[in-house]
C-alpha cells in the first residue's frame, strides 16, 4: 500500500427515502478512446497469451483455453472473448504515458503476465465463491472440477512468472518482484474477504472492507500501471503515483461492480440477478447499508441473517438501497477516481499524455455490464 493513500471516509449516507431505476447504460460515443485502448491490448497481448497456454501439458491447457473462451469445453474453437482486457491495457497505457510507443511495446509480455495473474485469480475466486457462471458461459470448476480448476489457475499464475523471467527487459526482474508481491497481496485479500463471510451482518466495519476491497482488486491494476511505469524506466516517485492511481480507480471498480452485482441486468453481466445477496456477500453497498444506523439497515442485518430464499432477493435489493447502500457506494466511487486523477497528474502532468490511463479509469467506473 503506498504512503499517499488516504483513510476511508467514516461512514454511508442517512436512510433514502425510495429506490431508483437502474443505471442508465453508456451514450453512444462515450468511452470510444477507452474502447479503441481495450480493443488494441487485446490484440497485443492475445498471441503472447496464445502462445503461453499452447505451453501447457494438455490437460491444464484444456481448462485455461475454455477459460479464456477460445475453446469449448470438448476441445473444439469457440468465438468467446477472453474479456475486457483492463489490467493489460492500463500496462500499455502507463507505459506509453510515460515512454511513448517503443515502452509500449517492450511491455506487452508484462502486461500479458498481469492478465495471467488476473485470470488464476478469477478461476480461484469462482471455485471459492461457488459462482456457477462467467462471461456467459459456465465457470471452469463447474465444467472441469474444482480440483483441475485450482490446478489450471496455479498453472497460469506460473506462466505469468515465466513470461517474466523470460523477458530481456531491464525492467522485468522488478516487475516479476512487484507482481509476485501483489499476487501475496491479493491472496490476503481473499482471506480477508472469506473471513467476513463468516461473520455476523453486524460484525463487519466499512474501513475493513474498503481494506479487503482494494487488497482484492486495487492491488493488481495499481500493480498493472506501476508495472507500465517500470518499462518506462520511470523513477520511485512516478512508480508509486500510478501504483496509486490504479489502487484508487480499482476500488471505484469494485465499487461500481458491487452495485452492478446487486442491480445488474443478468443479460448483460452474464450472471445471475442477485447472486451476492443470495450468498449473503457483504459487498461494500451491503456492509454501507448495514452500517448507516438506520431502520432499514436493522431490517437488512435480520434479513441477511436468514437462510437463502429466492422470493426475498427483491427485498433485501430494495433494503439496501433504502439504507444508502446504493448511493453511498456511487458517491465513493466518484470520490475513489477524483482521488485517482490526483494521483496520475502528479507522474503524468500533461493531460494529453495521460489521455489513455484516464479514459481507462473512466471506462471501468461507467460500467453498466
Amino acid at each position: 500500500m503506498t504512503e499517499s493513500m488516504t483513510e476511508p471516509k467514516a461512514g454511508p449516507p442517512t436512510e433514502c427515502p425510495a429506490p431508483r431505476a437502474a443505471e442508465p447504460e453508456q451514450r453512444p460515443g462515450e468511452g470510444h478512446e477507452a474502447t479503441v485502448l481495450l480493443e488494441r491490448a487485446r490484440a497485443a497481448v492475445d498471441p503472447v497469451l496464445r502462445a503461453a497456454l499452447d505451453s501447457l501439458p494438455v490437460p491444464m491447457r484444456r481448462i485455461a483455453l475454455y477459460h479464456f473462451g477460445w475453446e469449448h469445453a470438448d476441445g473444439t474453437p469457440a468465438g468467446g472473448g477472453a474479456g475486457k482486457a483492463i489490467r493489460p491495457a492500463l500496462v500499455l497505457a502507463a507505459a506509453s504515458a510515460l515512454g511513448g510507443p517503443e515502452a509500449r511495446t517492450a511491455a506487452v509480455r508484462a502486461a500479458a503476465a498481469v492478465e495471467l495473474v488476473h485470470n488464476f485469480t478469477l478461476l480461484h475466486d469462482d471455485v471459492m465463491d461457488r459462482d456457477a457462471t462467467r462471461r456467459h458461459r459456465p465457470t471452469a470448476w463447474t465444467v472441469f472440477g474444482d480440483a483441475d480448476a485450482i490446478l489450471a489457475g496455479d498453472a497460469l499464475q506460473a506462466l505469468a512468472l515465466r513470461l517474466l523471467a523470460g523477458d530481456t527487459h531491464p525492467a522485468a526482474r522488478a516487475a516479476a518482484a512487484r507482481l509476485a508481491d501483489c499476487v501475496i497481496e491479493l491472496c490476503a485479500g481473499q482471506h480477508a474477504d472469506t473471513a467476513m463471510e463468516r461473520r455476523g451482518p453486524g460484525e463487519v466495519t466499512l474501513a475493513e472492507t474498503l481494506a479487503m476491497a482494494e487488497a482484492k482488486t486495487g492491488a493488481l491494476l495499481g500493480c498493472a500501471c506501476a508495472i507500465g511505469a517500470l518499462y518506462a524506466d520511470a523513477g520511485d516517485a512516478d512508480v508509486a503515483a500510478l501504483d496509486a492511481f490504479g489502487r484508487e480507480a480499482g476500488l471505484a471498480f469494485q465499487l461500481i461492480d458491487d452495485v452492478i452485482g446487486i442491480w445488474g441486468d443478468p443479460r448483460r453481466t452474464g450472471k445471475p440477478a442477485g447472486a451476492d445477496l443470495a450468498a449473503r456477500k457483504k459487498s461494500l453497498p451491503v456492509v454501507a447499508a448495514l452500517t448507516s444506523g438506520t431502520q432499514a439497515a436493522a431490517e437488512l442485518a435480520a434479513l441477511y441473517a436468514t437462510a437463502h430464499r429466492k422470493e426475498d432477493l427483491e427485498r433485501i435489493a430494495l433494503t439496501v438501497e433504502r439504507a444508502g447502500g446504493r448511493d453511498w457506494a456511487q458517491a465513493e466511487a466518484a470520490d475513489r477516481m477524483a482521488r485517482a486523477m490526483q494521483e496520475v497528474a502528479r507522474a503524468v502532468p500533461d493531460p494529453e499524455a495521460a489521455g489513455g490511463l484516464l479514459a481507462l479509469a473512466e471506462f471501468v467506473t461507467r460500467r453498466s455490464t
